[in-house]
């Protein structure tokens, strides 16, 4: 059995992350973000937004309730405005797809690595128990 660094390991990651930046997901990804950082109606809104949000701080700060209700409800206007432009709606599904992606990398590597452990202690793999478990489990006649 191959032992590795931590170096090691963190060098094969970060060659998988090249991979992973290199994939049509990915690859889709950079040009939606693109199209949305040429649009200027979604930069215009996005700069009001953000402007409000300091202004509902101000508000916020010092108590002025009636004020923050109305800058609120004008940020979530804007929000829905922003969520209705086609290139917007098409980033957030291509955002769905890059984080299924990635939580479908980090779970094999998770459940790869807990299989290979229970393996390499004599476990059962189908029930998760690694073989120090199995060994104390028929021990205590469970």
């Amino acid at each position: 059995m191959a032992e590795y660094t931590r170096t090691q390991i963190l060098d094969e990651a970060k060659k998988l992350a090249d991979m992973l930046s290199n994939t049509k997901e990915i690859d889709r990804f950079k040009q939606v973000e693109a199209k949305i950082n040429d649009n200027k109606k979604v930069q215009q809104l996005i700069s009001r937004i953000k402007s409000l949000q300091k202004q509902a701080v101000n508000f916020q700060a010092y108590g002025k309730t009636e004020a923050l209700k109305k800058v609120e409800t004008e940020i979530d206007r804007l929000q829905e405005e922003i969520d209705e432009i086609p290139v917007v709606q098409e980033f957030k599904e291509i955002q769905v797809v890059v984080n299924d992606v990635l939580q479908l990398v980090s779970g094999t590597i998770a459940r790869e690595v807990t299989n290979q452990v229970i393996e390499s202690t004599g476990g059962d793999v189908l029930a998760g128990e690694t073989g120090s478990k199995v060994k104390n489990g028929s021990a205590c006649g469970h």
